[in-house]
């Protein structure tokens, strides 16, 4: 049975909006998605009945807390194939775990002369860290360009993986294209010349059933608040042996075996990595986010939006609009990037909202894509689990709309 996506609908509080006298047609959810009953309440239960501090306590609600916090750190594992709890620390999301690799692993063990492999179509936060990273240690950054479609042009792969090659960072889905990189055939191919591979699963983890241990990545990357969680929850999955090698990203309460005048001895990871008073009531949130998609199903998920982006797609291309990124469905997420006429994404975004649609105009934090693609910004759908067939309408009502008014 596939997924109804109007019976899911009624399990997020915020569809109840009204805007403008125009129902909620939202979007946007590659940017943030909209969180279900089920997590407002549990993060809002921790706070009324078990609010202490993880890890901290023997007393009643000090256990209660440590009990929730670290059973949200075994959901998450067991949703992405991890081998143990251990593999997953804590974090705000990808951005922070992103620079926890680049700090803890790059700047530790990259050095002159090595290389970090990135792609053109990374978000910011899988490229500036990377850069910092480069610049502390004389390490350069090295890129697989674009093709005209938008997927990655492995033409000069070889080139381009060497063994001067330390660290591939690589997108699990672009937020602006779509595009699904094939990542066990690059992660293969990073291995053989002994290198690393981050996978930034902001975008891939929400969307697709994600197995690490089949995928054999080193790091991969998620942020709760892109997959029905609270803001400032997420994570990093980290093979054993690297956490173990790398140094902490920052220094403070929990994270210590022992502080004397001259320095410090630090816990085993995860709890080496987890500094001060951990986002303990998000994560518990995001617990309950994986167990209402585990519910739902993830190829269940996965079906309804590659259907709705195919109709989403097709309908932008009976218009007129020019897709930035690939049209083959099967290839691609629900991340769908548009120019429509010559109407800059700014004010086209301007005139959806009036009608109470929520779209993201911008360069979406990767002007990379941007530049490849010679466009200052692009308007960007992203579809997910709540959508449906009557959001695209709205959305292609909308622009219908806006073409009229202003008149081109």
């Amino acid at each position: 049975m596939g997924l109804d996506p109007v019976a899911v609908r009624e399990d997020f509080p915020i569809f109840q909006r009204v805007i403008d006298g125009h129902r909620l047609v939202y979007l946007d959810s590659a940017a943030t998605s909209h969180k279900p009953n089920v997590v407002l309440e549990a993060e809002a239960d921790f706070y009324r009945m078990h609010n202490a501090n993880a890890h901290r306590a023997i007393y009643t609600l000090g256990e209660e807390a440590t009990e929730l916090f670290e059973g949200a750190r075994a959901t998450l594992a067991l949703f992405l194939g991890a081998p143990s709890p251990a593999t997953i620390v804590s974090t705000r999301g990808t951005t922070e775990s992103i620079n926890l690799v680049a700090h803890g692993w790059g700047r530790k063990f990259l050095k002159p002369g090595d290389q970090v492999l990135l792609t053109e179509m990374e978000h910011h936060s899988n490229i500036v860290p990377w850069q910092l990273a480069a610049a502390a240690t004389g390490a350069e950054l090295r890129y697989i360009p674009l093709t005209d479609d938008g997927h990655l042009d492995l033409t000069d792969i070889e080139q381009l993986l060497t063994e001067r090659t330390k660290v591939l960072a690589v997108t699990g889905m672009s937020n602006v294209l779509g595009s699904m990189p094939p990542l066990r055939l690059l992660i293969d191919a990073a291995h053989a010349v002994g290198a690393v591979v981050l996978v930034d699963g902001a975008q891939l983890v929400p969307h697709h059933a994600v197995d690490v241990a089949a995928l054999d990545c080193d790091f991969l990357t998620f942020s709760g608040h892109k997959m029905l969680g609270p803001t400032a929850s997420g994570g990093l999955y980290g093979k054993d042996e690297l956490l173990a090698s790398m140094d902490p990203f920052l220094g403070g309460g929990e994270m210590i075996m022992e502080v004397t005048r001259e320095g410090s001895t630090y816990k085993e990871p995860p709890f080496r990595f987890e500094a001060g008073t951990m986002n303990i009531a998000q994560q518990i949130g995001l617990a309950a986010a994986v167990r209402y998609l585990e519910a739902i199903g993830m190829d269940a998920i996965r079906e309804h939006e590659v259907a709705l982006t195919r109709y989403a797609i097709e309908g932008l291309q009976e218009m007129g609009a020019r897709i930035i990124g690939p049209t083959d469905t099967a290839a691609r997420g629900g991340e769908v990037s548009f120019s429509y006429r010559d109407i800059h994404p700014h004010d086209l975004a301007t005139s959806l909202s009036e009608d109470g649609i929520a779209v993201r105009a911008g360069h979406h934090c990767a002007q990379l894509v941007m530049r490849r693609f010679d466009v200052p910004a692009t308007t960007r759908a992203s579809l997910y689990l709540y959508n449906t067939t009557d959001d695209v309408d709205a959305l292609l009502d909308g622009l219908e709309k806006a073409g009229a008014f202003f008149g081109d």
